[in-house]
């Protein structure tokens, strides 16, 4: 991370902002035009469903009390770390990187929308292979957040110290 603007900073945020207004219809489109209600289940094939879950805690339910204290401080943890990783954006010189965060950021949003809407998160996606659940139910954000760390992690790994230099900008350099 650099301490000059990211050249990739209006592409992450525009990134960041399709990544949450795409969580936020489809959780629409799920539940309205869908009609799936809490509890609800529709199979859209033989191994995925769209199964309402109610996630009052973070990745896969930890932390799941349904109180006001929780949602709150939640909500507050989680507006933390998306205001750390806006900022990581506007440092980030690396575009790969930029797009990481981005989904990172984009889903950390949409799951704070929901909290504060509902108290809990509106998880859906069911993936599975007959009794074989290989995830959680869960969300467009939740994919957004996991594919983005996965990213990071994945760059930091194969690309080192090259990261920030493999897809920087001229300008940047």
């Amino acid at each position: 991370m650099s301490s000059t603007r990211s050249p990739y900073l209006r592409f992450g945020l525009i990134f960041a902002a399709l990544a949450f207004i795409l969580d936020q219809i489809v959780k629409w489109v799920v539940t309205v035009p869908l009609s799936l209600e809490p509890k609800g289940q529709i199979e859209l094939a033989s191994f995925f469903n769209l199964t309402w879950a109610e996630n009052c805690g973070i990745s896969l339910s930890m932390f799941a009390s349904c109180t006001d204290t929780t949602r709150w401080t939640l909500v507050a943890v989680t507006g933390i770390v998306a205001a750390a990783v806006a900022f990581w954006m506007t440092r980030e010189q690396a575009k790969g990187d930029v797009i990481a965060l981005a989904m990172i950021l984009g889903g950390a949003l949409g799951n704070i929308v929901d909290r504060v809407r509902f108290g809990y998160v509106v998880d859906f996606a069911d993936l599975h292979f007959g009794d074989f659940r290989p995830f959680m139910i869960f969300n467009v954000a939740d994919a957004c957040i996991t594919l983005g760390v996965l990213l990071l992690v994945a760059r930091a790994l194969l690309l080192g110290e090259k990261a920030g230099n493999a897809d920087a900008s001229p300008s940047a350099e």
